[in-house]
């Protein structure tokens, strides 16, 4: 990583492409429904801010990233999703760790490992998943949603390049009687 990737004296590494305010509007979200599948446009705001570092036992170091995201269905303008967390680095190790909670009873801890060669034509990716039984990077959910809308496994891809964001997400569900994978997409532009 180059100096760029230091702010404040924190190497945020892969991280600090994410530093910053993005809007997209083109966002695909295909979620289930009792009969088949919903899809809805939408468009968000994503905001993500540096936090500096923690230790963890004295031993890993962690650059941390906090963030918002606020999603808006374009049929009405309702706000449909609303998740905060954090993205941390272990420069040491390469692991890369996203924790996210959404006000449904729902929060997961999701990790990779981030090494440059991931990153490809002066784009960089992060990948992080998580898996309800998963010992490491794992998924924590109300008893409603165990019983009813139950997530069983999780995929995140970021792809930054300079100023423009992609994102694919996956959220593998057990509701209505059936495995669903509900998957959102967008394109967003830092400001």
């Amino acid at each position: 990583m180059n100096a760029s990737h230091i702010i404040d004296g924190v190497n945020y590494g892969p991280l600090a492409g994410l530093i910053g305010t993005w809007k997209g509007d083109k966002g695909v979200d295909r979620a289930p429904e009792p009969g088949g599948e919903e899809r809805n446009l939408f468009y968000e705001t994503l905001l993500f801010e540096a936090c500096g570092d923690v230790d963890n036992a004295q031993e890993q170091v962690l650059a941390v990233v906090r963030y918002h995201q606020v999603v808006s269905r374009k049929s009405n303008n309702k706000v449909f999703h609303n998740e905060s967390g954090y993205w941390s680095w272990d420069s040491k190790s390469g692991v890369l760790m996203q924790s996210l909670t959404i006000p449904r009873g729902f929060a997961l801890l999701a990790g990779g490992r981030f090494a440059a060669k991931e990153s490809y034509d002066g784009e960089l990716v992060l990948d992080v998943r998580a898996a309800e039984n998963d010992p490491d990077w794992t998924i924590v959910q109300s008893p409603f949603l165990r019983e009813n809308a139950r997530t069983t496994a999780f995929t995140h891809t970021v792809v930054i390049d300079g100023d423009h964001m992609t994102y694919s997400e996956s959220t593998l569900l057990r509701i209505y009687d059936r495995e669903y994978n509900h998957t959102d997409v967008n394109r967003l532009v830092r400001v």
